[in-house]
């Protein structure tokens, strides 16, 4: 088991875009990868974490909602996704890159991702509820993007206030 450090806020590989995992690199290296990331997120207590939030720019999630009856866990290779239906949700959203912060962001309700495992095997899945937030949030830190820019400006402001009066941030 090894528990990766994560990346905060402030660190240019959070804002940086994931490159696609080659076919020829489905190996034990990234099984691995997978593995840390795992223990990681749940050494953090998270239910999601990007690869770049350990600082490799790879197209790798992973996930874990089995906290909710019907959630899963696992983990996804060069994800992709498209909303199904226009229903959206408004939910609470934190970060393992923003400790102790969280703030109501609008998703889609649902989503259909598809991608691939660490075994190159296909994974296609359609998920709803948390597991669609988790899957949208997880893709966005993949395209270099923070949930906080999905605030309205007064949101933005608080968060960024808090994040500056923060002990993580000032240390």
């Amino acid at each position: 088991m090894t528990i990766r450090p994560i990346r905060l806020l402030g660190d240019p590989v959070l804002n940086s875009v994931a490159s696609p995992v080659a076919l020829d690199r489905f190996d034990d290296k990234l099984r691995r990868l997978v593995d840390d990331m795992l223990d990681t997120m749940d050494d953090a207590g998270g239910v999601g974490l990007a690869a770049n939030q350990v600082g490799v720019l790879q197209r790798v999630f992973v996930y874990d909602t089995s906290m909710v009856e019907g959630g899963l866990r696992g983990h996804v290779i060069n994800p992709t996704w498209v909303a199904v239906g226009d229903q959206r949700q408004l939910g609470n959203e934190g970060c393992l890159s923003v400790p102790d912060l969280s703030f109501d962001v609008e998703r889609h309700q649902t989503v259909l991702m598809q991608g691939r495992d660490v075994a190159n095997r296909p994974v296609s899945m359609l998920a709803s509820g948390l597991l669609a937030r988790c899957i949208q949030h997880e893709a966005d830190h993949l395209d270099g993007v923070m949930y906080l820019s999905k605030l309205d400006v007064e949101q933005y402001k608080q968060a960024m206030s808090e994040v500056r009066a923060s002990d993580w941030f000032n240390s």
